[in-house]
């Protein structure tokens, strides 16, 4: 359930952006509509609400803070504002987890290359999630890293 919660959340930022709805919005939307909903015979999973609820807030609270960190992660000819929606929403929900470093850093990148490999169109960006998550960690907590 909380691997569920945090592909919810990638889409969830990802549906803020694009259509400029309010954080309560999308999650009322989400918590209503889509943890379990069934669409022609697919039934979606259910997510833990603490983990989508506290993803979302952290990500949009602090989401200046996590997008520098994905700056500083990411070449400098890629700068947040030019990557994908789809990118810059899953990293600002990686970003939230590892900034509330409740969860071991090398869950959360294992965690999010998953959901990347959700949304990948051609398996070249879970290498490009896993890199700049794995130097998104380090900057956050170095420490779990023994450097």
């Amino acid at each position: 359930m909380k691997s569920a919660a945090r592909f919810y959340t990638v889409q969830a930022l990802f549906q803020m952006e694009a259509s400029g709805q309010t954080v309560e919005q999308v999650q009322r939307e989400f918590e209503d509509h889509r943890f379990g909903a069934s669409y022609d015979d697919i039934e979606m999973t259910e997510g833990d609400l603490d983990t989508f609820r506290g993803l979302m807030e952290k990500a949009v609270d602090d989401q200046a803070m996590i997008d520098q960190m994905t700056d500083r992660a990411l070449v400098a000819k890629w700068p947040i504002a030019r990557i994908d929606p789809t990118w810059r929403a899953l990293f600002r929900a990686a970003g939230a987890e590892l900034a509330l470093k409740q969860t071991p850093p090398k869950v959360v990148i294992s965690e999010f290359v998953g959901v990347a490999e959700a949304f990948s169109a051609d398996n070249k960006e879970p290498k490009f999630v896993n890199a700049v998550l794995d130097h998104m960690a380090r900057d956050v907590q170095p420490e779990a890293f023994g450097n």
